[in-house]
């Protein structure tokens, strides 16, 4: 017994051995700095002359309008984005997870490859897409469709168009990974014997294959809603928030404050725990809706 409790002991000190050098990374890298920003949100004032101010900054968010601003936009692309890129990921995962098609693997590679295509370059091309001097205008002029070039990243309407079209161009195929791993986890012995029942194709993928990647719907949307709460890079490169704040972000708001403003920190901080908060709410809501929906 004695040698036993002694054999547990020394695999549990070989175990903490591996996991402390990650669990204080994770602390140095992550914790500790959700701390920092949360006392920093309780202060006010520029660079080294900051004074604790209580909950002033929060309350001053209530009455932000390019705050506001930022929320209401970034909300408008959660809700016409997340829910087109996940079905697209569905359909095309559904597509890549049939063996009769042919060079499964150059498709899925392709499919993949925005995803691997670096943030600026991704929206170097969307603005070069959408240009005064791009496909898209000369597209337009040639069908008659314009008589003059259209910018159309001026366009507040526009602006936010082309912002999703880009996220869900890039991101699809990152989200069709895992509905394919989901698939291939699915025995096809399921979907042979519905045939055999006479379902037919769509039948079968709103009977069978949904409900079965439930688990994986719940994974992806969770991931989709939190990256979109926190979205920067593509609207800093595409419209760097214009026209006017029309495409701002939260993210980009909060950049701005820290670094292209009279720095604000402890406010930018603030507003920084607040977009923690919403994708904690968010992810715990999509949580409860689907541990109802699974029984």
């Amino acid at each position: 017994m004695a040698k036993k409790i002694s054999l547990e002991s020394k695999y549990s000190r070989a175990g903490w051995c591996f996991i402390m050098p990650a669990a204080v990374l994770i602390f140095v890298l992550n914790f500790f700095p959700m701390i920092r920003a949360f006392f920093l949100s309780l202060q006010s004032g520029v660079a080294n002359n900051l004074h604790f101010t209580g909950l002033r900054n929060y309350i001053r968010l209530l009455q932000d309008e390019r705050f506001l601003y930022s929320v209401r936009n970034v909300f408008i692309y959660l809700i016409f984005q997340v829910p087109i890129m996940l079905f697209l990921a569905i359909v095309l995962a559904s597509i890549l997870n049939d063996t009769r098609l042919k060079f499964r693997g150059i498709f899925r590679t392709i499919i993949f490859l925005p995803c691997a295509t670096a943030l600026v370059s991704s929206a170097l091309i969307f603005k070069s897409i959408f240009g005064m001097d791009g496909i898209i205008n000369h597209w337009c002029m040639t069908l008659g469709l314009l008589s003059t070039p259209k910018n159309w990243l001026a366009d507040p309407v526009w602006a936010k168009i082309i912002i999703i079209i880009c996220i869900t161009w890039r991101w699809t195929g990152y989200n069709t990974v895992f509905f394919l791993a989901g698939l291939q986890n699915i025995d096809s012995s399921i979907y042979e014997a519905a045939k055999i029942d006479g379902a037919s194709t769509v039948h079968q993928f709103m009977k069978i294959t949904l409900p079965l990647l439930r688990p994986v719907i719940l994974l992806t949307s969770i991931m989709s809603i939190n990256g979109t709460l926190q979205l920067f890079d593509e609207v800093r490169n595409l419209t760097g928030g214009g026209p006017g704040n029309e495409t701002i972000t939260i993210s980009q708001y909060i950049y701005n404050l820290s670094f292209v403003n009279n720095p604000q920190f402890g406010y930018a901080a603030a507003i920084s725990y607040v977009i923690l908060i919403m994708v904690a709410l968010l992810s715990f809501l999509q949580l409860k809706i689907g541990d109802r929906n699974a029984d």
